[in-house]
């Protein structure tokens, strides 16, 4: 082979290399762009949320719906204050958010009271304005218990002001720990989070960990179940998502 054949076919891989380099780097850019603007995925991994949400689910949490604040961004640069484009949180609303305590921690909790809102809980029954929020008792929930026993616990239809419909449980039945609290009175520019698994749920309820959620600590909207996976499946092990994989819960919408 000539000097100038081999030229050519080295300028050939250069330029064959440089071509994958910026492929790979406009992917990159793009799934920046998705997870900034538009999109971001979290799983799952407590189960304060149950029923509504088990551990092992992966959902899809839409960025635009509030907005945009610096957690909107990888890492929460301190690039501006407040929110732009905003759009308020709705009451019933699953949403995540950086946690108050450290702005670091991922939370995802059910938007139960506005600003201005006076919560309290009687005997597990959310007081919204001195008024106790419907709820209605169904068919027991079928989980285990810290032993991995089969377990029932109460299971309600709650009713929020505005309409929203979505079912909570009550592990300790009315009595949990926090199953009757003083009054919150919600500050203005925040909300009051709650889990729908009442009494194993870090919310807003404990005001040491958690208490009320400024509007600028919010990430997005809970959106849609796009992959769910048995608790203490691993999802990289690809042979076992025929018995593993929770086929039924991919790709509901989350209310």
């Amino acid at each position: 082979m000539s000097d100038e054949a081999k030229l050519q076919g080295k300028k050939k891989e250069e330029g064959g290399l440089m071509e994958t380099v910026k492929v790979i780097v406009q992917a990159l850019l793009i799934a920046l762009v998705i997870r900034t603007f538009l999109f971001q995925p979290f799983n799952i991994p407590s189960g304060s949320l149950i029923p509504t949400l088990l551990v092992g689910d992966y959902l899809f949490v839409s960025k635009y719906t509030y907005g945009y604040s610096k957690h909107s961004v990888p890492f929460s640069p301190d690039l501006f204050a407040g929110r732009i484009w905003g759009s308020e949180p709705k009451r019933g609303d699953i949403a995540v958010f950086k946690l108050p305590k450290d702005n670091t921690t991922d939370y995802i909790k059910r938007v139960i009271g506005m600003p201005g809102d006076r919560i309290q809980v009687i005997d597990g029954v959310v007081h919204i304005n001195n008024i106790a929020v419907k709820r209605e008792r169904i068919a027991d929930f079928e989980t285990a218990d810290a032993w991995g026993r089969p377990q029932k616990v109460a299971q309600y239809r709650e009713t929020l002001p505005g309409g929203v419909s979505h079912v909570i449980i009550e592990r300790d039945g009315d009595r949990g720990y926090w199953d009757n609290t003083r009054v919150y009175t919600v500050p203005a520019g925040h909300y009051f989070m709650m889990g729908d698994n009442r009494d194993n749920s870090t919310d807003s309820r404990d005001e040491q960990s958690v208490g009320p959620v400024p509007f600028e600590n919010f990430v997005g909207r809970a959106e849609i179940i796009f992959f769910s996976i048995e608790e203490g499946e691993a999802a990289w092990q690809i042979w076992r998502w025929p018995v593993s994989v929770r086929w039924n819960r991919l790709f509901q919408s989350i209310k």
